[in-house]
């Protein structure tokens, strides 16, 4: 049995290097038996003997024989599994120091990399990096993941949006030479830019935009011959290897998805543990995950002040996520598990992968997760993952399941060279025993935990508990305690066989004694704590959608409603219909009329109260992810707002409560020429994806005045073009230029490289996308039209424009229309001359005029800034109710399908308990394509299931607190950012 401790053989010489001494050829030819194996997760073999060779699987079979000349060891009720694969992971890579970015309000300006040589304009792409040339051996670190079973590791430096290849190491300690198994493995990406301190990109679209280029230029650098770029050269050689990308969350992983969809790529993604919250949407996409078991410690909620801090999205997160890999492997997604992310990967990994499995996650799927499925990943099934002839003896030997509590790994075996953690045998002293030491009677238990064995001894008065320390080695232990606090300890000495221990030893007093232990059972009570543990995993609160306060259980759907006796602002030269009656039917408004009878509609009564069309915001900033900006460059025509549409944002809930149905979700004013625009409509609850405004006509932002010549940024940002108001003319006829000469080359059918910031210039320039242009001055609201009337289109929309007054007529003869605010000026110096009537002076000369919002805040009353229109400038309130309804749609080209209450037209209506111009209206019901997603009364029983479900998870958590469970202080998460138009922050 000593040879059990120092299994460790070393390998054959390496063939490149020289041998200090006598070479060792011994093949460690080891055979193991009488142990339970699985060959694989999904087959397992009781009684077998496994056989290996040079660092190799020769067979398993049940009962087999040993041959001749292996070394026998015997495993009699030990367990044999695969050794882990881990598919995220920085082992033996040095990590970059992640320093602050150039972007944004801090540092300089760093428009290009500052990186040497003949590679990518931005320090963020990163493809020519190989991990297997910078990888190294860090033998504490490989300790630590051996001790939890991991025996190889897809390893890769964690910086930058593409961060090169990675490596598949082995644990071992041998040379690098010996551990690299497979030298290029994956090409891993990301969203995140990392060390780089170049400014671009400063947002989450802008670090997309980046990667579409990339995309497109790999595929041009392929045909042409005019530079050399080492980076789209190495770019291009990873497009063959596995494609991984890490996502923030959920939302990320499906703009992963989309982009993949895009280029033809089906990425490896790596989660962030909270994809049960979108579990549908993410198995629609065939994409396999990388899962943290990264899970949230309850939150300290004992001072009910401090738990108004935590969210209601944490507190169901923390109770949820042990569900997370259980949720995906259960409806058929491909997953695997990683140690990244925990604090405390000894501590934490297989505590918390076994709690996944009492969550719902097979033991089955577990081990697939950890073994075949990383190895079929990574086209590595006939090396890992497995125990089936011909595959590297990589495994571990448990001293028991490893998804049970106590169950200790006791040896890593990695290439056939035994690691070893606990001795084979240390299995024998578990245990509950009379324990008996000289006049003294205790009751005695022994434990497995971390790292040995745990000896708790209790009086025979259960009065004190005693922990003994012990020493046990070839039949001979020795035990030491202190019988009493503050007592000597009495120190034990004797042999252990089979399962009764005695001996002789001394007391405090140094007297001689006699000692024994007789074995009464296991240990009581954790097949009780098993069972408590599995009722606590049962006893769920629902998964809602959007995940967070005010999100559906299940999403609502469209039905028939009759809503009687309304009265109804029809917008349409029918004007205000009293006491009518409205019918929506699939989606649709159906019928408008009197008397109508539909029996299989929902009757709403409408009596006393007034129906219009839905609100539809021009300006909004809610509902986008990581920066609303990207204005680290004159020009970012090339990102887009449709991809960071932020589902989860709950002023999306608030302004269902103000009326508002759709909203244009802008590119922030940090540069002339920003980015595309999104149209949505605010179907709550539903993925970004299907929030979008179908076939609506392209957007884009532009902007003028203070923020596009960065006069308001500070110190350090005077250095990207242009600082003045001449300046910003001259972006853009350089741009559209460009742009005209870009489009001559893309119809001579001559190669050319497609450039996507250009490609939406062109749009612009034949009619197929438009301009909402942020605006102010009258000079420069004359300059862009000019520009525009140069070459050849129209601004569509000057939005905020708070002296459109000024030029109203040179507008309307443009066909400009003005998006403005109602009444807001004098909030920064070119504000100065705006005025309340502006509206009113627009409309009298027009010019199509909305009131938008630009503020999330202000959205949820935008009924009411219409209303201003008619309180200073006289504007008929039919009119004035245009200005957030149907002259919005017609700026935004969707007035076919809403704006109004028509027959044929899109159900999205608002239900008014008063005038809808009234600072006392509510909306009382507000539906989008007819359904009904906003309900006054629906939403205060909503405000009490919230405060419901707070208090059940209060006292859940309160519960784990004193049940020993680590807490965290409580603390609320960082909420999605109320963005305005100069804001330059990436919150993720």
């Amino acid at each position: 049995m000593s040879l059990l401790a120092g299994l460790s053989f070393a390998l054959q010489a390496q063939q490149t290097f020289p041998r200090n001494g006598v070479y060792d050829e011994r093949d460690r030819f080891y055979a193991f038996t009488n142990a339970t194996v699985y060959v694989l997760p999904e087959q397992q073999i009781e009684r077998a003997t496994l056989l290996i060779r040079d660092g190799k699987v020769l067979s398993v079979s049940p009962g087999g024989a040993v041959p001749k000349g292996a070394v026998e060891v015997d495993l009699q009720g030990k367990t044999v599994y695969p050794a882990f694969i881990d598919l995220y992971a920085s082992y033996g890579i040095a990590q970059p120091k992640m320093e602050r970015a150039g972007g944004g309000r801090q540092g300089g300006e760093q428009p290009l990399s500052n990186t040497p040589g003949a590679y990518a304009w931005n320090e963020a792409l990163k493809p020519e990096f190989r991990a297997h040339e910078h990888f190294d051996l860090d033998d504490k670190a490989a300790d630590g993941f051996r001790q939890l079973g991991f025996g190889a590791m897809l390893v890769h430096r964690m910086d930058g949006i593409s961060r090169g290849t990675a490596a598949v190491a082995a644990l071992g300690d041998e040379r690098p030479h010996l551990m690299i198994v497979k030298e290029e493995a994956a090409h891993w990406l990301s969203f995140r830019k990392g060390s780089s301190t170049q400014d671009y990109p400063s947002s989450l679209m802008g670090a997309i935009a980046l990667l579409r280029q990339t995309y497109y230029d790999g595929q041009w650098y392929a045909k042409q011959n005019e530079e050399v770029n080492l980076s789209l050269k190495a770019w291009n050689e990873l497009q063959s290897l596995p494609q991984a990308f890490e996502a923030g969350d959920r939302l990320e992983a499906l703009r992963i998805a989309q982009l993949g969809k895009e280029f033809g790529k089906r990425f490896l993604i790596k989660g962030n543990g909270d994809e049960y919250q979108r579990l549908e949407e993410l198995k629609a996409t065939g994409s396999p995950f990388i899962i943290p078991l990264k899970f949230p410690g309850a939150y300290d909620v004992e001072d009910p002040y401090s738990a108004q801090l935590v969210t209601l999205e944490q507190m169901k997160h923390w109770e949820l996520a042990p569900t997370n890999p259980g949720r995906l492997a259960n409806a058929g997604v491909e997953i695997a598990l990683t140690t990244h992310g925990l604090e405390n990967n000894a501590k934490d990994f297989l505590p918390n992968l076994r709690k996944a499995v009492r969550h719902g996650l097979s033991e089955t799927a577990a081990l697939q997760a950890l073994t075949t499925t990383p190895a079929r990943l990574l086209a590595l099934e006939r090396e890992l993952g497995s125990l089936q002839a011909g595959r590297w003896a990589n495994f571990i030997i448990t001293d028991g399941n490893i998804f049970e509590e106590n169950t200790r790994i006791l040896h890593t075996w990695v290439k056939g060279r035994a690691y070893v953690h606990q001795r084979l045998d240390a299995d024998k002293l578990l245990g509950a025993y009379d324990f008996k030491v000289g006049d003294e009677a205790y009751k005695l238990e022994v434990q497995s935990e971390k790292g040995g064995l745990k000896m708790t001894a209790f009086s025979a008065d259960g009065k004190d508990t005693i922990q003994i320390k012990h020493v046990y080695n070839d039949e001979l232990l020795s035990l030491s305690f202190s019988p009493k606090k503050g007592v000597a300890a009495t120190r034990l000495s004797g042999i252990v066989q089979g399962k009764s221990w005695s001996g002789r030893g001394q007391d405090a007093q140094g007297n001689w004694l006699e000692w024994s232990a007789a074995y009464t059972g296991p240990v009581e009570g954790a097949a009780a704590k098993k069972e408590a543990e599995k009722k606590e995993a049962e006893d769920l609160g629902p998964v809602t959608f959007p995940f967070t306060a005010y999100g559906w259980t299940e999403r609502p759907q469209a039905q028939a409603y009759l809503i009687k006796n309304a009265t109804v602002w029809t917008n349409e030269a029918e004007g205000i219909l009293e006491n009518t009656d409205v019918v929506l039917q699939n989606g649709k408004i159906a019928q408008i009329g009197k008397n109508i009878n539909l029996r299989a509609a929902v009757l709403i009564d409408g009596t006393g109260k007034h129906l219009t069309a839905g609100i539809i915001d021009e300006h909004s900033h809610i509902a986008i992810s990581r920066g609303v900006n990207e204005g680290t460059q004159a020009s970012s025509a090339e990102v887009r707002i449709e991809d960071v549409i932020n589902s989860e944002d709950v002023n999306i809930y608030r302004q269902l409560a103000g009326g508002v149905t759709a909203a244009q979700l802008l590119h922030g004013s940090a540069n002339p020429i920003g980015g595309q625009a999104a149209l949505i409509k605010l179907r709550w609850g539903f993925a970004p994806e299907l929030m979008k405004f179908e076939n609506a006509d392209g957007f884009i932002k532009f902007a003028l005045g203070e923020n596009v010549k960065q006069s308001n940024w500070g110190e350090g940002r005077n250095s990207r073009f242009p600082q003045t108001r001449m300046g910003v003319e001259q972006v853009y006829a350089d741009h559209f230029t460009r742009a005209r000469e870009y489009g001559v080359l893309k119809r001579s059918g001559k190669p050319y490289r497609k450039d996507l910031e250009l490609e939406a210039l062109l749009e612009i320039l034949e009619g197929e996308r438009f301009i909402t242009c942020h605006s102010y001055r009258q000079s420069e609201i004359n300059m862009l039209m000019k520009v525009a009337e140069q070459f050849g289109f129209r601004v569509n929309t000057f939005t905020h424009i708070l002296e459109g007054y000024k030029v109203a007529d040179k507008m309307a003869a443009h066909g400009a229309g003005g998006s403005s605010f109602s009444d807001w000026w004098a909030y920064k110096y070119e504000v100065w001359d705006a005025i309340p009537y502006n509206g009113a002076l627009m409309y009298e000369q027009g010019v199509m005029v909305a009131f938008n919002s630009d503020d999330a805040e202000m959205a949820r009353r935008l009924n009411q800034e219409a209303a201003k229109a008619v309180l200073f400038g006289d504007v008929p309130e039919q009119e004035a109710l245009k200005f957030v309804t149907l002259n919005p749609a017609k700026l935004l080209h969707v007035d076919q399908r809403v704006g109004s209450v028509k027959v044929g037209k899109d159900a999205d209506v608002v239900l008014w308990s008063d005038h809808p111009l009234s600072m006392y209206a509510k909306a009382d019901a507000t539906f989008v394509d007819g359904i009904k997603f906003f309900d006054r009364e629906e939403d205060l029983k909503l405000r009490a299931a919230i405060q419901a479900e707070r208090n059940r998870l209060i006292h859940k958590m309160l519960k784990a607190k004193q049940g020993g469970e680590r807490t965290q202080g409580a603390r609320g998460q960082r909420q999605y950012q109320h963005y305005h138009c100069d804001d330059h922050e990436d919150e993720g």
